[in-house]
Formats: C-alpha cells, sequence, structure tokens
C-alpha cells in the first residue's frame, strides 16, 4: 500500500468556530479546592497588610498568593515539590521584572522584557506540565510589576514579601494532607470510576478515550502518591475495576484481535464492575469522606496488585532524572513546544507595541491577553480568543458597578479581591469566558490599593489593550507555523508501535509474570492516551502537512484489542464459556 493511500488530505486553512467556545459545560469536580486555596491565601498577607497600614503592598503578596492556584490533581508528596518550584519561580521572574522596572524606563525596553518573559513561561510551563492555570498567572504578575514605579533599593524587599506570602500558599496547598491524606488519589480514582461507568452505558471513540485518560491519570496519582497504604490499596482495586470495564468493551468492539495476540474466546464477559449504576455508585463513596468502598477483587488477580509495587519502586530511583531528560527534549531544538513559544514571543510585543503606540501608557494588560490565547494549536487559540474577549468586556462592565462601593474603605476593597478570587475559581471551570468576567475586575481592583485612579483611564485601557492583545496575540497565531505538531504525532504513533509490540511480546511468553504484563499494560495506555492528545493537536494547526489519519485509527484500533488480551491473560476480564469450551 502506498503512503499516498493511508495518509489522508486536510485542507491548509478550516472555518473557525463561534457559538461552540462559548458554550458552558459542567463544573470541576474540585472546583472549590483552587477556589478556597487562593481565598485563604490572599487574606492572611492582606490582612497582615491592613494591620500594618501598608496595602500599597499587596501586589507583590498577591504574586506569592497566587501560586496556591497550582498542584491540586497531584498526591501532596509530589503537590509538596511542586508549589514550592512555583513560588521559586514566581520569585525569579518577579525579581527579574522588577530589576528591569527599576533600571529602564523605556516603555519599549519594558515591553521586550514582558514578552521574553512570557515566551519562557509558556514553554517551561508546557514542558513541566504544571497544568492549570499554566503561565498566566505568571505572566500576569510581571507584566504588572515591569510598569510598577521601582528602586532598585526596594527590590530585595518587595521579593520578600512574595516569598513570605508564597510560603503561606504552600501550606495552604499541602495543609489538607494533614486531614485527609489521599484526597487527590480518591479523586482521581473516582474520575477513571466516572469514566469507565460513562463508556459502560454509551461505548464509542470519545467515551474509551476519555475513560482510557482517566484510568491513566489515575494509576499515574497512584504511583506517585508515596507509599501504599490500606486505603491506597482499596483505591488500586477500584482502578483495576475501572480498567477491566475499558477492556472488556475494547474486545466488544472490536471485530479481531491481532494475529501475533493470543485470540480471547469471541464471547466475553466484562468485569463484576462492568454495570454503570455500580461503577458510578463507587465513584460517589470514593469522593465522599467515608471509607473507601471494597469492591471483589477483579476476576484472577489477587488480593497484592500485580506489579504495582515493582513499578513504584522503578518510580523511586529513576523519576527524577527520567523527568530532567523529559523536560531537556522539550526544550530541545525540533521541540513542537518551541513554536508556541515564539508565537507568544511575537504575539506578546506586537501586543504590547501597537498598544504603547495607540497611547496606553502601561499596555501590559495587552501582553497578557496575547500571552493568555495561547493554546496547543491555532483552533484552541481562536477559542481562548473568543472567551477572554468577550470575558474581560463583561468584567469591565462588573468592575464598573463595584468600584465606587470598593472605594468606601479597605475592607470592602479587601472583600470584593477576595470575593472576585473565589467567583473566578468557581465559574472558569465552566467555561473560561465566565471565569474571566471575575477575573478581570480582582485585576483592576489590585491595582486601587496602590492609590485611586481615574475609572474612565482603568476602563478604557482595559478595553483597548484587550482587542488590541486579543487581534495581535491571534495574528501572531496564524503566521507562525507548528508543522512540528505532525511530527509529534508521527513520535506518538512510533511509540505506540513499539508499546503495543512489548506488549505482544509479554502475551506470547509461555509464564509471563504478571509485574511484567501489567508494566506492558499501563505503558500500551500511556501511550495511546499521548497519540490521541498528538492526533488531536496536530488536527487543529494551520498550515499543516497530511496528517496519517488511517494509521493512528489502526494503532489505536490494535492498542485497545492488545489491552484486552492483556487484561484477559491477567485475569482481569474472564471470558465467556462457548459450548463448554473457554
Amino acid at each position: 500500500m502506498s503512503d499516498t493511500s493511508i495518509w489522508s488530505r486536510r485542507p491548509a486553512v478550516r472555518s473557525l468556530p463561534l457559538v461552540a467556545p462559548l458554550r458552558l459545560a459542567r463544573p470541576s469536580d474540585m472546583w472549590f479546592k483552587p477556589a478556597l486555596s487562593v481565598v485563604a491565601a490572599t487574606a492572611v498577607p492582606d490582612l497582615a497588610l491592613l494591620a500594618l497600614d501598608r496595602l500599597d503592598l499587596v501586589m507583590y503578596t498577591m504574586a506569592g498568593s497566587l501560586c496556591a492556584l497550582y498542584g491540586h490533581n497531584l498526591p501532596y508528596a509530589r503537590r509538596a515539590r511542586a508549589v514550592a518550584g512555583v513560588v521559586v519561580s514566581m520569585v525569579i521572574g518577579l525579581a527579574v521584572s522588577l530589576v528591569a522596572a527599576s533600571l529602564t524606563g523605556s516603555t519599549a525596553v519594558l515591553i521586550a522584557v514582558g514578552a521574553l518573559l512570557a515566551a519562557g513561561q509558556k514553554t517551561l510551563c508546557d514542558a513541566t506540565r504544571i497544568g492549570p492555570p499554566g503561565p498566566v498567572i505568571f505572566t500576569f504578575v510581571t507584566s504588572a510589576a515591569l510598569f510598577a514605579p521601582q528602586h532598585l533599593g526596594q527590590v530585595p524587599g518587595h521579593l520578600g514579601l512574595t516569598l513570605a506570602a508564597g510560603a503561606v500558599s504552600w501550606l495552604v496547598a499541602v495543609g489538607p494532607a494533614a486531614v485527609r491524606r489521599e484526597g487527590p488519589e480518591r479523586r482521581a480514582t473516582a474520575r477513571a470510576l466516572d469514566a469507565a461507568a460513562a463508556y459502560a452505558a454509551a461505548p464509542g471513540h470519545r467515551t474509551r478515550h476519555a475513560a482510557a485518560a482517566a484510568v491513566h491519570a489515575a494509576w499515574q496519582t497512584l504511583l506517585a502518591a508515596g507509599r501504599p497504604t490500606p486505603v491506597r490499596r482499596a483505591l488500586e482495586r477500584l482502578v483495576v475495576h475501572a480498567e477491566a470495564t475499558l477492556a472488556g468493551g475494547a474486545l466488544g468492539d472490536s471485530p479481531a484481535a491481532p494475529a501475533s495476540v493470543p485470540a480471547p474466546a469471541s464471547g466475553v464477559a466484562p468485569a463484576s464492575g462492568a454495570d454503570p449504576g455500580r461503577l458510578r455508585a463507587w465513584a460517589r463513596q470514593t469522593r465522599a469522606r467515608g471509607p473507601v468502598p471494597t469492591p471483589p477483587p477483579a476476576p484472577g488477580t489477587s488480593e497484592e496488585l500485580f506489579g504495582i509495587d515493582a513499578e513504584r519502586a522503578a518510580r523511586r530511583t529513576g523519576s527524577r532524572r527520567d523527568a530532567r531528560r523529559a523536560l531537556l527534549r522539550s526544550l530541545a531544538p525540533g521541540s513542537p513546544l518551541l513554536p508556541i513559544g515564539a508565537r507568544a514571543l511575537i504575539g506578546c510585543a506586537l501586543a504590547g507595541y501597537v498598544s504603547q503606540a495607540v497611547g496606553v501608557g502601561r499596555p501590559y494588560w495587552a501582553i497578557v491577553t496575547a500571552a493568555s490565547l495561547y493554546q496547543a494549536n491555532v483552533t484552541l487559540s481562536w477559542n481562548r480568543a473568543l472567551q477572554r474577549t468577550l470575558g474581560n468586556l463583561l468584567g469591565v462592565l462588573v468592575f464598573a458597578a463595584v468600584l465606587p462601593v470598593s472605594r468606601t474603605g479597605p475592607l470592602a476593597l479587601i472583600g470584593f479581591c477576595l470575593f472576585f478570587g473565589f467567583a473566578a475559581e468557581a465559574l472558569i471551570t465552566r467555561n473560561y469566558w465566565l471565569g474571566s468576567i471575575a477575573v478581570t475586575p480582582m485585576a483592576l481592583l489590585v491595582l486601587e490599593f496602590g492609590g485611586t485612579h481615574p475609572a474612565g483611564e482603568l476602563i478604557g485601557d482595559r478595553v483597548l489593550d484587550t482587542v488590541i492583545g486579543a487581534a495581535a496575540g491571534m495574528l501572531a497565531a496564524v503566521l507562525v507555523t507548528n508543522r512540528r505538531a505532525a511530527g509529534r504525532l508521527e513520535r506518538a504513533l512510533a511509540a505506540t508501535e513499539q508499546a503495543r509490540a512489548h506488549a505482544v511480546y509479554a502475551l506470547a511468553a509461555p509464564r509471563p509474570t504478571p509485574a511484567a504484563l501489567d508494566a506492558a499494560r499501563r505503558r500500551l495506555t500511556g501511550s495511546l492516551v499521548e497519540l490521541r492528545e498528538a492526533d488531536d493537536t496536530a488536527a487543529g494547526e494551520w498550515w499543516q502537512r497530511a496528517l496519517p489519519q488511517e494509521q493512528v485509527l489502526a494503532a489505536e484500533q490494535a492498542g485497545h484489542r492488545t489491552l484486552a488480551a492483556t487484561a484477559t491473560r491477567q485475569g482481569l476480564i474472564a471470558p465467556a464459556q462457548e459450548n463448554g469450551a473457554v
């Protein structure tokens, strides 16, 4: 078969949606975690500064307080390291901005520094996969600091305030471990059970991918959580049931297994947890504060889950070294992340200089608006541009309404900032534009701590910067191509084929060890999740060469069949008997 018969042709430019990006989704199952954390981390330093009558320093403590937004999907052991890294990164970025602001008053130079910082922050956040809220918080803080009056001798004290507030954020982020140390693992397991239930109720490509991604994320969370406890053992058994549901459905969906994979019996009964209602009930109990449900062992498995301890031990010895290597690969020449960083650099610089040209004195909001647009591809960046513009414009109206009340006293100003911080996290998981309605007045009210500004000037500059930042950001996203997205897809396709060959080899062994089968299964699951993510990213990129859609589909189908065969060999799913033969 020639290459032209298996590579699909896509138009270079596709239409961009207008309505779909603005639709509301269901809120996240943990929206209240970052919402409450940022309120607690902000209230402590704000009230301390109020007692000292130094609310003019809130901008510097706010930089540390916003670090409490990160890491809520991570188990506490990893969260402690991640939030500490966020605090250190915030201090470094703020130091660069404050030193630059103290050494020069040139707006053109400050815009260049802001664009460089935004591009670096975007690239590093994508490379480390720190997760939401991503680089936008860093860019917001460092860009605002560039245009704040500053003297070089003040910089150490201001950085000390950020570090102190960051320490409060760290305590807020990891403090719940003393009350419910397995909370993140429980939530990740509950998501896997819910996704498996959705797949069991409505089998299909989309629900299968969502279930595979949720199960993979649950395993990653459990493996990173630290030493096993009775609760984590019970969670592992629940994830096995979710995975068995996915594998059982894969066998039922697939017409035939590859010739190299031992063929299961034609009628395969899913594991006992395949009932959607039962899986959802387990998910509800897992999220609750009561004991974790104890399901029956999946067929053929022992109470001591195969391979999990061996993999956990291997991760302890090599995880940090592997993480450093992965980070270096993400930043090396040829990485698909670098064009996104180039978009951020060009778009933020263009937005800042256009804003300066039209008369905005401190164009940091144009830089922040442009930086916030850049997602994995052009289509997603367009969606974010619509959401950001709508949310900011509506948020300016909210700011105009609350400004007179906020000026009645410092407590009113602090209260509004805390309220909008909570509302932003409560709403942003429904849709980004809805959260932006709360973010915009909060960001404008922070300026009031340093002194009152004319309301008309604040509102006019913010509207102008929003429009300029969105337009300049999208222009850079369209003009700076990312043909490396197709290369990432090809590498993910090759990695999936290798992972599947490894699983087939493990299956072909006369007496494969449970640890080998388990490791092969999880490696293949991770590669399939990465393949789907790489394909979705490349499909939404403009000016892209033809993508191997048929190869991707075939690899996904074969991979899921191999996963099902591996699960059958391990006993996670039990072949149904036909005519008395298994």
